[in-house]
């Protein structure tokens, strides 16, 4: 009867041990879970903020390209001084949309943990807004020294 008891009490803690090990095994899957739930939800927040980027220099040159299409189009329908009016406010907003949106990207929050995602280089998206920038002020000038 002893050695039946000693028996079950073997298997009782050989059950507990294998427990014990299940819950180890568990807690840590569910660290690694948990870690890389945090990866990912870096990684969206940094695709996020491209979007919000592209939205931004999308605006300003849908707005570039209806201050163009206004002096063009309207020309001969209203009056001038409505022309250049519209032109220049469209035109400005496209600018203000360039800025907005280059400043909205450099000026971001880091991102902890660091994404798995490569976020673009500033320089080139500087480059680009100065570039837009600089065609926006040429295409203002010329509308209205027109």
């Amino acid at each position: 009867m002893a050695t039946t008891t000693e028996h079950r009490a073997a298997k009782a803690q050989e059950k507990l041990a294998d427990s014990a090990e299940t819950l180890v095994d568990s807690a840590e899957t569910q660290e690694d879970s948990a870690t890389r739930r945090t990866k990912l939800a870096a990684d969206r927040t940094l695709l996020a903020a491209e979007r919000t980027y592209a939205a931004w220099m999308r605006t300003g040159l849908a707005s570039l390209a209806a201050g163009i299409g206004a002096q063009a189009l309207l020309d001969k329908l209203v009056p001038g001084w409505m022309v250049l009016a519209t032109s220049i406010v469209l035109i400005a907003f496209a600018e203000f949309c360039f800025v907005a949106g280059i400043w909205r990207e450099l000026t971001g929050k880091a991102l902890r943990p660091d994404p798995d995602t490569a976020k673009l280089p500033a320089w080139l998206l500087v480059v680009f807004n100065g570039f837009l920038l600089v065609l926006g002020a040429a295409v203002l000038v010329g509308i209205v020294s027109r």
